[in-house]
């Protein structure tokens, strides 16, 4: 998993999947197994699934030629409100893109680090 900065200031997470290496090589197959570990989670709350492609195709907007699906599973990890200003960094969401030959899945990082260790070890288990 890299860590990058997107657009020189958004720090996130990322992994790039060849498609024949992950447990499932689709997005709706990658996000059923995600919202199984959401689900058995102690803390985690699932709220959604946003679908990231059929918006943006909605609304005739550009989407890179090898993009073929992207969703983003959407949870909360918060089990205490310490301050208002951690409502504007909740909920979290893992964004997953199907590509032609591989599967992209990254998180915007979190203000929690036991938050992002709990994403990386939820994507990396999901190679073969």
């Amino acid at each position: 998993m890299k860590q990058k900065i997107f657009k020189d200031k958004y720090h996130i997470f990322e992994i790039v999947f060849k498609k024949d290496e992950i447990v499932a090589n689709t997005v709706d197959g990658i996000l059923a197994i995600l919202k199984e570990k959401i689900d058995a989670h102690d803390v985690i709350t699932y709220i959604a699934t946003f679908d990231q492609y059929a918006q943006t195709k909605n609304l005739n907007g550009p989407i890179r030629e090898d993009i073929k699906d992207a969703k983003n599973i959407i949870f909360c990890f918060g089990k205490e409100i310490p301050a208002p200003e951690v409502i504007a960094v909740r909920p979290r969401s893992i964004g997953i893109a199907e590509l032609e030959h591989s599967i992209v899945v990254n998180f915007l990082e979190a203000p929690n680090e036991q938050a992002n260790v709990v994403m990386e070890n939820m994507i990396k288990s999901l190679k073969k």
